[in-house]
């Protein structure tokens, strides 16, 4: 999943031979999950088709103040619609009169409007993109806070080679995607996040586990990328699904797996976050046939788990380190004792005694607890639980 997806993005089409690669772009944009609007310069219309645009954005195409009825284009409407803006071919005219605040059409009229941040792709001839004019353009306009996706070196309509050269959609996508990550609380910072339960195998048929499914984790990890982390999301088994670009999964069954894979790309987390509701035994003995059933009883002798979340607090130097704990009795004190053992900077508690919590709810009733305070919500969806962790976890940052 792009960090566009569901972004509302208005995409501006000049008149320049470039306009023909705006088919492209919605595409790619389109495929990000982008909701795309268009809005065309009647001469850009020479160059691509509104019908082929309006077929790939699913939207309506303008290109002037009034439709074939002759109602409005309300410019302010879209200016505020739009999550971002892109003029894309931006060429040299377009660049003056953007400038300039010559409001002669309604893609200038629309920018003027914007509330949005605006990107431009400038689209010229070598010699035109050098000139003094077309330079002073591009750095009015950044200096009115819009932001300028570099033109490309290569072969230009005009024949020659050399700059000016509209950027690749690809590369205006990408663009696009690193400038909004880069704006959000949480982009150069890698999480790790443990989800789900382990199984901790008797035979080959048979384990020991519970009864978590690790929504509470993904929600966490979803929730993390939105705001523009690089997650690593080691989970134990799940039907559960989750796809971003900056998202590795890691998927385990037994606690000596997450024990392992948490401990192994710990040095290189900022944040490590321990949702899983890992088995605390395992059988001694792992049967490799499966067991036969008897008259007599079976004993199984049991040996503690690896403790993961105690393991890292003993490593941890720059890490922020929180852990959950699922209580049914003394809760308050049993996650304090927790918190201080495994020396976290907070715990999350929630409690079996609570009907709207545990596993395989789809809400949660969370207490945060730090060493100065003990923070109490009320019963929620998962998703907004996990906006709840994640605001303290911000202000905890800060």
């Amino acid at each position: 999943m792009s960090i566009l997806s569901g972004k509302h993005v208005l995409l501006g089409i000049t008149g320049g031979i470039a306009a023909y690669k705006s088919a492209f772009l919605v595409r790619l944009l389109k495929k990000a999950g982008a909701n795309v609007k268009v809005i065309m310069t009647p001469d850009s219309e020479q160059f691509v088709t509104p019908l082929t645009l309006s077929t790939l954005s699913e939207n309506t195409v303008i290109s002037s103040f009034t439709d074939e009825e002759k109602n409005w284009n309300n410019h302010v409407e879209l200016g505020l619609w739009a999550d971002l803006m892109l003029i894309a071919p931006a060429t040299a005219n377009t660049l003056s009169k953007m400038a300039a605040g010559n409001a002669n059409n309604l893609l200038i009229t629309t920018y003027l409007s914007a509330k949005c941040p605006v990107y431009f792709a400038p689209a010229m001839d070598l010699d035109m993109y050098k000139h003094a004019s077309s330079k002073a353009s591009i750095e009015k306009l950044i200096s009115f806070g819009n932001k300028c996706i570099p033109p490309e070196s290569g072969h230009l309509a005009s024949g020659l080679e050399g700059e000016g050269r509209m950027a690749e959609p690809e590369n205006i996508v990408n663009f696009l995607e690193q400038d909004v990550l880069s704006q959000l609380p949480l982009y150069g910072k890698s999480i790790t996040i443990t989800a789900g339960p382990t199984y901790e195998a008797i035979d080959p048929v048979r384990f020991i586990g519970n009864h978590s499914s690790g929504q509470m984790g993904f929600e966490l990890a979803e929730q993390a990328l939105n705001l523009g982390a690089t997650v690593n999301l080691i989970t134990g088994p799940t039907h559960l699904k989750l796809a971003h670009k900056n998202l590795i999964r890691m998927d385990v069954i037994s606690a000596q797996e997450m024990f392992e894979a948490a401990t192994s790309i710990f040095d290189n987390s900022h944040i490590v976050i321990a949702a899983a509701a890992v088995s605390d035994y395992k059988p001694k003995v792992q049967f490799d046939q499966k067991l036969k059933k008897t008259e007599e009883a079976l004993h199984i002798d049991l040996e503690p788990t690896p403790d993961i979340l105690k393991h890292l607090g003993t490593l941890k130097s720059h890490q922020i380190l929180v852990g959950f704990a699922l209580e049914t009795n003394n809760e308050e004190e049993n996650a304090k004792a927790k918190l201080k053992k495994k020396n976290l900077d907070f715990i999350v508690l929630n409690s079996l005694n609570d009907k709207e919590a545990g596993f395989k709810k789809e809400t949660n009733k969370i207490k945060i607890i730090t060493n100065s305070e003990i923070i109490r919500f009320e019963t929620k969806s998962k998703a907004e639980v996990a906006n709840d962790i994640l605001v303290h976890l911000l202000k905890f940052i800060s």
